[in-house]
């Protein structure tokens, strides 16, 4: 299904009749801002270990995981990225009234920048360094120079502890109060819009079954079918840059 107007305006009636519509977006989202993909065929998890990015690695060598991060970070970021037109419809949304809040799996911080301003970020946000010692945040650009000049680990200005990405690694949790929130948005969710998602990545995978379970009206936007393809109302297997600006500018006529 790649979007006819007839499907649009149904499923804009979804979000915009919703007492609550919660969005979640995915790598696809971020990819289509230039961001590679971590977990596709050509992802960076085929390039690289993932045991050197394991919470084990970082408490037995944090230096180590710090000068190998300091190169997944160039190659995240090295040009610089900016939001999208998926980033911008989904906080068009918001700005309307119609969509509650936005869940991501992404660590850029690129819906902030869009102008979303309820998102809750499951994974972390990579923009910032958190503390092991007295979990005080602050920005990570100053943590990769002073890395990049050869203090590894960098460490915190006021206690001297371990700075650590504020992203989950593998082998941690979820971040306690994204999870809680997450799932307080999906109990609520009356319209569960997933964008760039294969819903293959638990916990994350999860939300949009629990949603779908719940009696939510499901909508899709996946470039590939979904193991809950079958179960969507709507399910548009279209770029995300071209579907959610439509679905927006549908959402606002409704």
């Amino acid at each position: 299904m790649t979007g006819t107007d007839e499907e649009l305006r149904f499923a804009a009636g979804a979000v915009a009749d919703a007492g609550t519509a919660v969005a979640m977006t995915g790598a696809g989202v971020s990819t289509a801002s230039g961001i590679p993909d971590f977990r596709g065929p050509e992802g960076l998890w085929e390039r690289y270990d993932v045991e050197e990015f394991h919470v084990r690695r970082f408490d037995r060598d944090p230096g180590g995981f710090w000068r190998d991060r300091l190169g997944l970070v160039e190659e995240l970021y090295g040009e610089a990225v900016e939001p999208n037109a998926a980033h911008e419809a989904l906080a068009a949304m918001e700005e309307a009234d119609a969509l509650d809040a936005v869940l991501t799996q992404n660590v850029d911080g690129l819906h902030g920048e869009a102008g979303s301003e309820d998102v809750v970020e499951l994974h972390g946000n990579g923009s910032r360094v958190v503390c092991r010692s007295c979990g005080r945040r602050s920005g990570a650009e100053r943590a990769r120079e002073r890395a990049r000049d050869g203090e590894l680990p960098p460490r915190c200005p006021e206690c001297d502890g371990v700075l650590k990405p504020d992203v989950t690694l593998f082998g941690e949790a979820l971040p306690e109060h994204a999870h809680y929130r997450a799932h307080a948005l999906v109990q609520d969710a009356d319209t569960f819009l997933v964008a760039g998602s294969s819903l293959t990545v638990e916990p994350a995978a999860g939300f949009a079954r629990e949603a779908a379970n719940r009696g939510a009206t499901l909508i899709l936007v996946n470039l590939e079918p979904t193991p809950l393809s079958e179960r969507a109302e709507y399910d548009f297997r279209a770029d995300v840059t071209d579907l959610l600006p439509r679905l927006a500018a549908a959402v606002d006529d409704h």
